[in-house]
């Protein structure tokens, strides 16, 4: 659960500011986005393969 201390006077704008960036830092949207598109392990070493290929191909023909 997230605390966000608010002072006595302080804008309620600055409070959310301050939420979000909690919230931000744990990362709980990164992780459920994560989740929602899970990839499996054999599909994700394959699209890290031909990007790799990819890439060298792009430095060759550059060369």
């Amino acid at each position: 659960m997230i605390v966000v201390p608010v002072k006595e006077g302080e804008n309620i704008e600055k409070a959310l500011k301050k939420f979000k960036r909690k919230f931000e830092k744990t990362g709980v949207i990164k992780e459920l986005r994560n989740r929602q598109a899970f990839e499996k392990p054999s599909v994700a070493n394959r699209k890290k393969v031909m990007r790799a290929i990819y890439i060298q191909k792009l430095q060759q023909t550059e060369e």
